[in-house]
This record gives C-alpha cells, structure tokens and sequence, in this order.
C-alpha cells in the first residue's frame, strides 16, 4: 500500500459549508463514491446488527417481554441523536463527523476525547462481532468443533480484507448486507404472524398473548431486569450514527441525509419492537437464550427443514455486516484526528484506493486482542466486550448531543446559522437525552456483575483520556498553529 498522507493534505481540506468557518484537513481526499442508495441502506443496516440479532435471546430470557418495551424506550434518544447529528451534517458534512464537530465547538480536547471514546467503541464492538460470528458458525456441525477464537480470526480476516479495496466496495458490501437483513427480518415477521393469526402450535406452545400472560405477563420477573438490560439494548443501536460518518463520501449529503435518518425511526419501531414482540408471542421467554439467535431458536422449534440454517446464515451476515461498519467508520474517524495530532500518524495514511488504512488496520489489531479473549473466555467474551462497547457508545452519544447543544448556543448568538432539517425541541432534547445516558450509565453500575466492573474502570479510561492528551497535545498545537499561519 501507498503512503498517501502529505504535507499539503495536512493544510488543506474541502471548502466548509456556508456558514461554516471550520476546515478539517481529514475531510481532504476521499472519493466521494457514496450513492443515495448506499446510504439508505447503510442508515437502515446500522439499525440492525448484533445487538438484535444475538443480544436479544438473552436479554429476552432475562427480562421477558418487556424487552421490547426497552427497544422502543432506547429507540427514541437514539433517534434524537442520529437527528442531532444529521442537523450538524447539513450544516458541515465531514467524514470526521462528530470528532470534527468536537474540534469546532469544544477544542481539540473534545475531538480528542470524542475520538477515542468512539474508537473505544468500535475497538470493543469489533471484538463482540467476531464472537457473535463464532458462536453463529459453531450452529453448523462442521464447525462445531473448531475452537472459536479460531473462527474469530477467520472472520476478521475476511471482513478486513474486503474493507480495504475502497469504499465503493464497502458501500456496496452494506448494500447488501442490508438487503438480507432487511429482507430476512421481513420474512420472519411474516411467518410470525402468520402462525400468531392460524394459532399454529410452535414446540407445543400455541401462539398468542396466552404465551405472555401464561408465563407471567409483560414483567415476569419485575420491572428491575428490564432497567438493567437497557445497557445491552443501547448497544443494540451503536450504527445508528453511521451514516454521519458517510455522509462526508457521498456528493449530495443535503438530498440524502434526511430521508435517510428520518426513516430510522418507523424502522425502529418494525423491526426491533415488532420482532421482539412476535418473539414473545411465539414462544415464553424461558425458551429464548444468550447462545443461540432467538431468530434461530424459533425455526429451529418449527422443524422445517433448513429454515434454521439459512437464518443462522443472516445473522452471521449481520454479525459481518457490523464489523464491516466499525472498520469503515473508525479509519475516518482517526484519520481526522491523525491529520490533527490526535491520533498516532499512520493512521492518516490512505491507500490507492483512497481508503484511510492506517486506521482500520489500528481496530483491527484490536480485534486481534478480541481473538485471544475468544481463546481465554470465550463463555463469556461477548458479555464483557458488550459492557465496554456500551460505556464507548453512550461516550459517543454524549459527545454529539453536547456538540449539538453548543451549536445551538452558537446559533441563537448568530455565529452559525441552524439548517432548515433541525433537531426538533432545542434544547430540551440534547439536556433530557444526556440525562438518559448518565441514567444508563447508573444503571450499569447498580445491577452489579460485568456492569458495575465496567462503570468502576470510568476512572481508568478518565485517566487513559486525559494521559493521551499530555502526550500529543505540543503535535495538536503545532499543526494547530500551521493552519492558522497557511
């Protein structure tokens, strides 16, 4: 690969948009090879990933129907931020997204910590993925005895590969990844309420309310469980901002962008809330398990033959589909940040195919890490890098309200001009969405287990955090001060 960063890519980026006085030199470069179609289904693919696919069996075994009462709970903030910052995209599009945001409206500390917040993140989710494709692979009986952190790797292997041609190639890939969890989703639904309307018998249950009541109503086990899964469904929703980030590699991001986000929410509301739903009403809870898709749980119940296989094949799409994303996401994001000073050099670099490959190789070397967590725990991998990804993600969100609540600061002044595709009830929403995302934060910490270890190395990622920031920050003012002399 070619080393494709230069002094003048350090200078120069894209013009800023009206009404914006902010350059960020990571915006400089990329193809721009993002169609309306590709961003569509990325926006309705980083709606659903392994957080519903896998994630949910256990969370439904845990806290019963009232799962579903969660989605809906979580899907509303995060529809309140992927709006906030669809409204920040329209006033800047930048493949910097949020980080860029940060740099504009808090400083390079913000964009520091924004980005290392958000590659926490996805260094994490990327570790989840690879062992939701292991444990989805191990449901076939050629795999089932091949070690898992084996699998893992395979699987990273592959979508690393594929990420790295271009992002044509990626946008393509989410495509169709898309496509057949989209469709796999639908089909499922379809089937579900079929067999809810004929009452057709699933493993000696017939489906119905009677299914909830008779296993103790929408809280079987009080409402307490369905607080402390609300950590797990948030991560459920962690793509939600991808098309953010791709919005600064498509040429029309103010015709794309809000068809696209405003049909997250009706998506929302059908495939997360209405799946969980039918999967309440075609079989108790108690059926429903963290090692299995309740997806596969319920064909493997129905007994047609290949039924469970073929949906087995979709969530591990899906499970690839979001390592995919997280790949893509995280090499903008730390190029922004490395063109900056704020992330190690090499992530700045770009390849022939104008893909920033310093980057997605740094996650990917987490993954790595992710492999031998596989081989150590590999019962309990999934769970532990799904507390961590939640902490990167509700960081994330954070981040993006907060850089929404200062550009509408900013706008009442006169500084900035808001776009006509606005968060609706500024500033209302930002304050009572943060307040949500400290209230998950708590909830972590109170339910004890994986969680409360999780919320107790706060202080430890503070101090990661602020360390970082000591040792590049005489990098981040130098090349501050060499744009402000160009």
């Amino acid at each position: 690969m070619s080393d494709r960063i230069t002094a003048a890519e350090t200078l120069v980026a894209a013009p800023p948009a009206a009404g914006s006085p902010h350059v960020d030199a990571g915006d400089a470069g990329y193809s721009k090879d993002l169609k309306s179609r590709h961003i569509n289904m990325i926006a309705i693919g980083g709606a659903i990933g392994t957080g519903l696919f896998l994630g949910a069996g256990g969370r439904l075994a845990g806290a019963g129907p009232s799962l579903a009462i969660a989605y809906a709970v979580c899907g509303v903030f995060a529809f309140f931020v992927v709006r906030a910052l669809g409204e920040l995209v329209l006033y800047r599009p930048s493949s910097g997204a949020f980080v860029s945001y940060a740099r504009e409206f808090m400083g390079e500390k913000g964009a520091f910590a924004a980005g290392w917040l958000y590659f926490l993140n996805w260094a994490t989710t990327a570790v989840a993925d690879i062992t939701a494709a292991a444990t989805y692979a191990h449901f076939w009986g050629m795999f089932s005895d091949v070690p898992q952190w084996i699998l893992a790797l395979i699987a990273l292997a592959v979508v690393l590969t594929a990420n790295l041609i271009s992002v044509k190639y990626f946008g393509e890939m989410e495509f169709w990844f898309a496509i057949i969890k989209v469709g796999a989703l639908v089909a499922f639904m379809l089937i579900g309420i079929f067999l809810v309307v004929t009452q057709h018998p699933v493993d000696g249950h017939t489906p119905g309310f009677s299914t909830i009541t008779d296993s103790g109503g929408i809280f079987p086990v009080g409402m307490l469980p369905m607080l402390l899964v609300i950590q797990g469904v948030v991560f459920a929703y962690a793509s939600v901002e991808l098309c953010g980030v791709a919005a600064g590699e498509t040429k029309s991001p103010e015709k794309i962008m809000p068809k696209a986000i405003n049909s997250i929410m009706w998506r929302v509301g059908l495939f997360y809330v209405g799946s969980v739903v039918l999967l309440a009403l075609l079989l108790p809870y108690t059926s429903y398990s963290g090692d299995e898709s309740p997806f596969v749980t319920v064909m493997d119940k129905l007994g047609i033959p290949g039924a469970a296989g073929v949906m087995n094949l979709v969530v591990l799409t899906a499970a690839l589909s979001s390592l995919n994303s997280g790949l893509y996401s995280t090499g903008r994001i730390l190029r922004s940040m490395a063109l900056s000073g704020s992330a190690p050099k090499f992530t700045g670099r770009m390849n022939k195919g104008q893909v920033p490959y310093g980057g997605i190789l740094l996650t990917a070397g987490f993954g790595v890490l992710g492999v031998g967590l596989n081989y150590v725990m590999p019962g309990e991998a999934f769970e532990i890098v799904l507390n961590f990804a939640s902490i990167g993600i509700l960081g994330t969100w954070g981040m993006i309200m907060l850089c929404s609540l200062l550009f509408w600061h900013r706008s009442r002044d006169g500084r900035v001009t808001r776009p006509s595709y606005q968060l609706p009830w500024a500033p209302y929403t930002q304050m009572v969405t943060l307040a949500f995302l400290a209230t998950v934060v708590f909830l972590m910490w109170w339910g004890g287990g994986v969680g409360r270890t999780t919320v107790m190395c706060l202080p430890l990622i503070a101090a990661a955090l602020v360390g970082g920031w000591f040792v590049v920050r005489r990098r981040v003012n130098d090349l501050a001060r060499e744009r402000e002399d160009a």
